[in-house]
């Protein structure tokens, strides 16, 4: 796969997650801006609790990705993703990470 194909899926996955999170949260939010309410409702039955368990392990690793990485290989910004990851979400702060590390490591690799 090319680097341009690699940074489209990225960037289409991100605003696709992005705009289907907007239209089905945002509405529900104005409607009833109950936050906390929100979160617990992702834990309703076992099915949705599996899929938020799933989620907020995923941010967890991410998490720990970013900083192994920002210490390890100086790759800076990553606190932008892990709030993005926050909202609207895991697989926007994901790409936005890996958008941001490739061009990081690719400039790392020039200068070397």
């Amino acid at each position: 796969m090319s680097r341009l194909v690699f940074k489209a899926i990225l960037v289409v996955s991100a605003l696709f997650f992005t705009g289907f999170f907007a239209a089905i949260v945002l509405p529900a939010l104005i409607e009833n801006p109950d936050v906390w309410g929100a979160f617990a409702a992702g834990f309703v039955n076992p099915y949705s609790s599996g899929y938020s368990m799933d989620v907020l392990v995923c941010w967890a690793i991410l998490a720990a990705w970013v900083v192994y990485e920002a210490r390890t290989y100086s790759v800076r910004k990553g606190w932008v993703c892990l709030l993005l990851g926050i909202v609207p979400g895991v697989a926007v702060g994901f790409a936005l990470y890996l958008l941001l590390r490739e061009k990081q490591v690719r400039q790392v690799r020039r200068d070397a």
